[in-house]
């Protein structure tokens, strides 16, 4: 599906509710797969969710997780905890050159029996579950943050728990933080301190329920949406002030493009008035690099150079986000300048018309660059790549007035 996109609205109001956070949902499916006194309230209606639910119901022996790469991190490693269970996950052509060396290497030195199916380092993979007793486990810390938490998440059910020691200088905290805290509220004990991660061994949980807070990777996209407006006022639910998501810093970073953050209830309200717009934006995005796309697009559109840092692991998402960025930012006109780890952005007063943004696969190239709609008509390919995390986004854009014209390229 291929999307003509624009709004010539100057002045943006509306009410969204947005879908349960897909990172919040994942973890505790995990645990609740683990400790079935769990249930979990609004879960993420998103695909990688959809997928790791099938996945945990699936009694077959080949699961296919497409292209979910979260739920491809953490079956590794719950199903490498399940005794006399053989499976084989695999998923999209896409996800068979995402590497899960590390994570499989870390298993392994806990006793998992895991090999490759076809190529050293990537899946597919053979897992045969066992008994895994390690009581300790060394990673290297500037990996992705999902390697470190499949291994969390599966630390409380081991009959040791496990303490994780990292090496070196740690990427994406607040992810880590996030699973610790959902293991906290579980009932899980368990501390992070310095470069270690200690869970301790947790037989059963009482029974609860465990909201989802909403998903601040697809707040952004909102942020953006007012930031480039010339006013805005939009009410997003459902969101906590005390956030576990490092995304959530959004609140933070938009207020140099005059966008304020209200919390009322369990509601967020972006506001922003006419004024003026920074000259400059400059941010190390180590600890939250998925709204980097975001940033990059709202100043395209408002014409703000930007120096984005701290972002390895974009190389190794849905597609490489960086080359990605690139490509699609310079069809506008634009230069930016990109190497394994930063963004530059030398944006062009006018815009390129008639262009057609690709999307690689990839969720948040289609919902970043949608923001650009409010200064000029544009294409986006193959739209319903948004389901992978926000199923409901360009039903959400059009009670916003943004016209929305299936077409062809």
């Amino acid at each position: 599906m291929n999307l003509k996109i624009s709004n010539t609205k100057k002045h943006l109001t509306g009410t969204i509710k947005v879908t349960g956070s897909k990172s919040e949902s994942n973890r505790l499916l995990i645990l609740q797969a683990l400790y079935p006194s769990l249930k979990i309230s609004n879960l993420s209606n998103s695909d990688d969710t959809h997928y790791l639910q099938k996945a945990l119901k699936n009694e077959d022996e080949l699961i296919d997780i497409h292209h979910a790469g979260t739920a491809m991190r953490f079956l590794t490693a719950y199903f490498s905890t399940l005794e006399g269970r053989e499976v084989v996950l695999t998923g999209s052509k896409r996800m068979t050159e995402r590497p899960v060396k590390l994570l499989v290497d870390a298993l392994k030195k806990m006793g998992a029996d895991i090999s490759y199916e076809k190529n050293e380092g990537y899946p597919p993979i053979r897992i045969k579950g066992k008994k895994l007793e390690a009581k300790t486990v060394s990673l290297e810390a500037n990996i992705s943050s999902q390697y470190i938490s499949a291994l969390m998440l599966i630390a409380p059910s081991l009959p040791n728990g496990l303490e994780i020691n990292l090496e070196g200088k740690i990427t994406s905290t607040p992810y880590i933080k996030m699973t610790l805290e959902i293991l906290q509220r579980a009932g899980v004990t368990g501390t992070f301190e310095g470069n270690t991660i200690t869970i301790e061994p947790t037989n059963k949980l009482e029974e609860q329920t465990l909201a989802v807070e909403s998903d601040w990777s697809s707040a952004s996209y909102y942020y953006s949406l007012a930031a480039i407006s010339e006013s805005a006022e939009l009410k997003l639910s459902t969101y906590r002030k005390t956030s576990l998501q490092g995304d959530s810093c959004l609140a933070e970073i938009y207020k140099q493009f005059g966008v304020t953050t209200k919390f009322e209830g369990d509601h967020v309200i972006l506001e922003k008035r006419p004024g003026s717009k920074p000259k400059h934006i400059e941010e190390n995005l180590q600890n939250s690099p998925d709204i980097a796309q975001t940033i990059a697009v709202t100043c395209l559109a408002l014409n703000v150079p930007c120096y984005l840092t701290g972002l390895h692991t974009l190389k190794i998402k849905e597609t490489d986000r960086l080359e990605a960025l690139k490509t699609e930012i310079e069809k506008f006109g634009s230069k930016v300048k990109a190497t394994h780890n930063s963004l530059e952005l030398l944006p062009q007063k006018d815009f390129s018309e008639n262009v057609s943004v690709a999307t690689y696969n990839d969720h948040r190239m289609a919902m970043a660059f949608a923001p650009l709609g409010l200064k000029v008509q544009f294409k986006i390919e193959d739209a319903e790549v948004v389901s992978k995390s926000y199923p409901g986004f360009w039903e959400d854009l059009e009670k916003l007035n943004f016209e929305i014209e299936k077409t062809s390229i």
